[in-house]
Formats: structure tokens, C-alpha cells, sequence
């Protein structure tokens, strides 16, 4: 069995061994109000459950299809709104860095700085978010063999930064189209970090709807459920309190109201996978 060697996050380890943690939150943040709702709801919901839980949403979304989507309120409102919502729940956040002069800024709210998957072999992005000393979870690029997110993370190593993850979040399979291939979660635990997965954008069906991302969002559990038994060590989800009006990703987020349920499913697949793992 590969082992990934945990990370520590508060009063949470995420790697081998450790129970499942998870990270949600809608895609981009959205209004202020609604965005604490959501993240007081979701925080409550993992409390019940006794599962490690860190909050995500995006101050900005720099991959849109269309330059006439939202892309979010920008760092310095997005940040300050971010730092209210960790503080108000308790909880670490991550949010997304798409810009290398971004990352001290960004490492002085989130706890866990995320490279989108388009720009996982970006140098000097890597590099600065490994000189914050923060967690850096970096998203596998939807063209990218698994054994090669590696040297990400040695770029991050390279500048002082130790706590590494990896994300699976699918592959291109020809056109407007991603399949994700499971052995990705057990290659990449081989390389000695933990594993996210992925299992919204997984789901995504780019650019499919003219001038937004579409998506088959009834897979989400399906495949949520496989990236646990396959031993992701995290689950990712975006979730939003009606996804047909969310700003970006509105086809492949999944209902509040399913949350709840779905992560109760994990834990138990999780339990069991570490039970079978020892």
C-alpha cells in the first residue's frame, strides 16, 4: 500500500492512516452573507459528523470560458471576506492563487494555498506559494500523467515550503469532456503526499454549454465514493445552496442539502479503506 505522509492542519492530520477530511465550499465567493450561511452550515454538518473540515472558495476565477463571466469580488475584498468567515466557523480555508506576486497576501489568510490545475507546472507560482510556508495543494492538470505532478512539488520543496498535497480533479478524454482515471489517486500517494480528490470538477464538462462549463453533477456521489476506496485521503467538494444560480460552475456543483448524506457515505468508505489498508 503507498503511503502518504500526513500533513498536519490545526487539530488534523490528512495522509495515511488518518481519517477523512474534507474541503468544500461554493466555487466563487459570492455575497458576503450567503457565503458565512454556507460555510456555518457546512462547518455544523462536519462537527456532527467528527470529520476534519476546511472551508474553499475563490476570490477570484482567472479560467473562466467567457471573459463575460463573474470572476469574483478580487483579492482584497475576497480575502477580508475569507478571514471573517474562517474566524466567525473556526475553520482553515483555502482558496485558490493564480498570480505569483498574490501568494504573501494570500498565505496570510488561507491556510492551505491551491494551484489551479491549468497552471500546476507554473515556476515561479509554485515557488512563491512554497515560500509562504503553507500548505500548497496542487491540482493535477487535466493533461498531466500522474507521475509527473511530482515535480511540482519539488519546485515547492525547493523554496522551503514542506506540506505538500495533490489533487485528482480528471483528465481530458478528447473534447469537452474529462474521465478520471483512479489509479491517479495511488500513483501520487506514492510520492509520498497526500492525496485530494476531486469529486465536482471531476465531473465538468468544459465549456460545453457555448459559453460555460457544463457537467453531470448525479455523478458526484458515485465518483466521490470511488476516490475514497481507491485512498484519496481528502474529498473536495463545491457545493452551493442552489447550483443552477451560482456564479461559475453552476453545472457541476452539488446541493447543499446533499452534503450531509454524501460525507456520511465517505467516512464509512474511508473507515473501511484504512481498516483493509493495515
Amino acid at each position: 500500500m503507498n503511503i502518504a505522509t500526513p500533513v498536519q492542519l490545526r487539530d488534523h492530520q490528512i495522509g495515511s492512516g488518518q481519517p477523512l477530511y474534507i474541503i468544500a465550499g461554493p466555487c466563487v465567493l459570492e455575497d458576503p452573507d450567503e457565503m458565512l450561511q454556507v460555510a456555518e452550515y457546512l462547518t455544523g454538518v462536519c462537527d456532527k459528523l467528527g470529520v476534519g473540515y476546511c472551508f474553499k472558495s475563490s476570490f477570484t476565477k482567472d479560467n473562466r470560458t467567457s471573459s463575460e463571466s463573474y470572476r469574483g469580488p478580487g483579492i482584497e475584498e475576497g480575502l477580508r471576506l475569507l478571514q471573517r468567515i474562517g474566524d466567525a466557523c473556526g475553520v482553515p480555508v483555502l482558496t485558490d492563487v493564480h498570480h505569483s506576486q498574490d501568494a504573501d497576501a494570500v498565505g496570510q489568510v488561507a491556510e492551505i494555498l491551491q494551484i489551479p490545475a491549468f497552471l500546476c507546472r507554473q515556476t515561479s507560482l509554485l515557488e512563491a506559494a512554497g515560500r509562504t510556508c503553507r500548505i500548497v495543494n496542487i491540482k493535477k492538470g487535466q493533461f498531466l500523467a500522474a507521475e509527473d505532478i511530482g515535480h511540482g512539488a519539488g519546485k515547492v520543496e525547493a523554496v522551503g515550503g514542506r506540506n505538500v498535497m495533490f489533487t485528482e480533479r480528471g483528465t481530458f478524454l478528447g473534447y469537452r469532456d474529462l474521465t478520471v482515471d483512479f489509479r491517479s489517486i495511488q500513483i501520487m500517494r506514492a510520492l509520498g503526499r497526500p492525496v485530494v480528490f476531486d469529486a465536482t470538477h471531476s465531473v465538468q464538462s468544459p465549456g460545453s454549454t457555448g459559453s460555460t462549463t457544463g457537467g453531470t453533477p448525479e455523478l458526484i456521489p458515485l465518483l466521490a465514493r470511488c476516490g475514497v476506496t481507491a485512498g484519496a485521503d481528502a474529498v473536495f467538494l463545491e457545493v452551493h445552496p442552489e447550483p443552477s444560480r451560482a456564479k461559475s460552475d453552476a453545472g457541476s456543483q452539488m446541493p447543499l442539502e446533499s452534503f450531509e448524506d454524501l460525507v456520511s457515505q465517505l467516512i464509512r468508505f474511508r473507515a473501511l479503506h484504512n481498516e483493509v489498508a493495515e
